[in-house]
């Protein structure tokens, strides 16, 4: 019998919906590993974070919330927004770990992708999203790092990474992802 696949949840930290971040997660759950089950969870319709919302929490937050608790890991894949990560990816962090106690992210294997037209590969989003990772006791994959640059140029008409080096590169990195996560993940039932 073949093992079920891991189910990522994909956190894409753009709202566009053509995003270089966007292209990305779709091609990689294209060509993702057969051990790892990709599916984008959805983060701007969310309100803003207010814990005096809890008692009555708004159905957004609620359906995210049970998105995330569902996974087995998580994978982010953010452009840099000065120097750090976008207001909404940083909500969706802020909505998923409350209340205190209670967060879906908890001990959950991740992984951090962060995109960039320049040369850098938004090194600061992505040091910056590690470091939020850490504080909510998120596994996240130290090595390989991935920092894309130059992303406008990765991409064909169809979505799918023409630059062989960036291919090559990213095929490893999931791979490696793939070890991390069969290494991490809760303990799960034959079925599921």
């Amino acid at each position: 019998m073949t093992a079920k696949p891991f189910e990522v949840g994909v956190l894409v930290g753009s709202l566009r919906k053509a995003s270089w971040s966007r292209k990305l997660a779709l091609a990689l759950r294209a060509t993702a590993p057969a051990s790892l089950a990709l599916d984008i969870i959805e983060i701007g319709a969310m309100p803003l974070y207010n814990y005096d919302d809890e008692p009555h929490a708004p159905q957004p937050w609620l359906h995210f919330r049970n998105r995330v608790r569902a996974v087995d890991a998580l994978l982010f894949v953010t452009p840099e927004y000065n120097r750090s990560i976008p207001s909404v990816l940083k909500n969706a962090i802020d909505v998923g770990s409350r209340p205190r106690g209670s967060s879906v992210f908890d001990a959950k294997p991740a992984a951090v992708i962060s995109i960039s037209p320049g040369l850098m590969g938004a090194f600061g989003a992505n040091q910056h999203l590690r470091q939020c990772l850490v504080c909510l006791n998120v596994p996240t994959m130290p090595a390989p790092e991935a920092y894309i640059g130059g992303i406008e140029h990765i991409f064909d008409a169809d979505g799918a990474i023409t630059v062989e080096a960036t291919r090559t590169f990213l095929d490893g990195f999931m791979r490696a992802f793939a070890v991390w996560v069969e290494k991490l993940a809760p303990v799960r039932t034959l079925l599921k």
